[in-house]
């Protein structure tokens, strides 16, 4: 079977790692295409229930007596060679599609395909073009890295030739799919578990931007060498920003008591409306800019661009505010890599508030390993950081570093950091130094938003 989205609604399509964030919406766009479809994860989560509710057979666990009558299985870059639902359709000979190969099957059924790559930024520029995009009517499928209360979760079933989607590097998975726009942040060192360094980083970005057609668009910040220099080398039309030496520029910018900002956007020296957002920081800037580009090549009226980032609230886990118990301010946030954390600090700083707390939970021992050195950097902008235990995600704990050697740098650089090893222990630690008007961050790609939901909990 070669596997064609218009035309195979009797196949049966099941999904290795159901349960994650891009796999979900994958298989929640078949579900809404009348497939048959089926999935397993190591755990439930409102995100199966929710799958299972809509027709999904799924299965917690792997077990290879989950694939039943199955025609195609889709599986993440995370699941190992050693899945016995992998090897048994391997034994099967049931076709196998890795999850950027599959999504680039989807693409190929929409012409306006936009795929937003970089480093960090993705999933809060693709919430502000979905909103934006929303607003105008364009009736956009959308699949985000997070859950977004504009389309009540992480996709959106559209019925036009509009595609959004994230692209992401990793493995070099955004290099399967169809961009007609495509959209580069920034480049930075990460997933060095994959790649051998920043050169081969780029190298990659440089190929994805190759995907597009002559008469497709690539969209670049200026701020960023390693992306300027990729769109000097575009085959394609190109559109840049940036704060400056760039074709759209935000000008005239002011920030109000929530730390968002307002400014006046400028094309090639001609001013063409002003904005105001509604997600924090400066980064948050750049994030509006890009998704303002591509709102410009498809040409969106300028009401439904301000309108759209205005109400654009953003992914949840992107500095989403948790809420206040007494006094204290719980605000939850995925960064994981050390420019991440830099850019979450600095928005904490355009908040009124007294004490930063940042509880931080590092993700993978080969990403805190790596950038071991920039992680000890991140942190000056928190007044306390406490240091929960590594996420081991997709590794296995093999001695390589451990958060008491990144506490133990972090205290010798002058930073205010004290080692815990449990959720509970970190809920501890700051419901007894926490104080009115503090502002508490949990941040990280695990779990460590517990910390702050039990601090909001307990406390009320």
């Amino acid at each position: 079977m070669s596997f064609n989205f218009i035309e195979d609604k009797d196949k049966k399509v099941h999904f290795i790692g159901i349960g994650g964030i891009s796999m979900s919406g994958l298989a929640a766009v078949l579900l809404n295409s009348g497939f048959k479809v089926s999935g397993s994860d190591f755990k439930e989560s409102k995100i199966t229930k929710k799958l299972a509710l809509s027709g999904a057979e799924i299965y917690i666990g792997h077990d290879k007596n989950n694939i039943k009558n199955v025609d195609l299985v889709v599986y993440t870059a995370a699941i190992p060679e050693s899945n016995p639902e992998l090897i048994y359709a391997k034994e099967q000979n049931i076709e196998l599609m890795d999850r950027a190969e599959f999504l680039g099957t989807i693409m190929k059924g929409h012409k306006y395909n936009v795929a937003i790559s970089g480093a960090h930024g993705k999933t809060t520029c693709t919430s502000m073009l979905s909103n934006i995009t929303l607003k105008s009517n364009l009736d956009p499928t959308i699949l985000v890295g997070g859950e977004m209360d504009a389309i009540g979760g992480n996709f959106r079933i559209g019925n036009s030739d509009f595609f959004i989607t994230e692209a992401c590097e990793y493995k070099r998975s955004f290099l399967k799919f169809f961009p007609y726009v495509g959209v580069i942040l920034n480049i930075d060192a990460d997933h060095l578990d994959y790649y051998k360094d920043i050169d081969e980083i780029t190298e990659t970005f440089l190929q994805f931007s190759k995907l597009i057609p002559k008469d497709g668009y690539l969209i670049g910040y200026t701020g960023d060498s390693r992306v300027r220099e990729i769109l000097n080398k575009a085959n394609c039309n190109t559109l840049s920003y940036g704060f400056k030496d760039a074709d759209v520029i935000p000008q005239n910018i002011t920030f109000n008591e929530k730390g968002c900002a307002s400014f006046d956007v400028y094309k090639n020296d001609t001013k063409l409306f002003n904005v105001t957002l509604n997600n924090p920081g400066d980064h948050n800037i750049l994030n509006a800019l890009s998704a303002i580009c591509v709102s410009l090549i498809f040409k969106v009226d300028t009401k439904d661009i301000i309108a759209g980032l205005l109400e654009c609230k953003g992914a949840h886990k992107r500095f989403e505010y948790k809420g206040t118990v007494d006094g204290v301010t719980i605000i939850d946030d995925y960064a994981h890599h050390p420019v991440e954390i830099k850019a979450t600090l600095n928005t904490a700083k355009k908040i009124p508030h007294n004490k930063t707390f940042c509880v931080f939970q590092p993700h993978t021992y080969t990403r805190t390993k790596t950038l071991f050195s920039e992680f000890t950097d991140a942190f000056f902008d928190a007044d306390e950081v406490v240091l929960m235990d590594i996420y081991a995600a997709r590794e296995k704990d093999t001695g390589l570093v451990s958060s008491n050697e990144l506490g133990d740098a972090l205290r010798a650089k002058g930073v205010k950091c004290t080692n815990v090893h449990s959720h509970d222990e970190a809920l501890t630690y700051v419901k007894e130094n926490t104080e009115s008007n503090d502002l508490l961050l949990t941040v990280g790609a695990g779990d460590v938003v517990i910390v702050g939901e039990k601090f909001l909990n307990t406390l009320k």
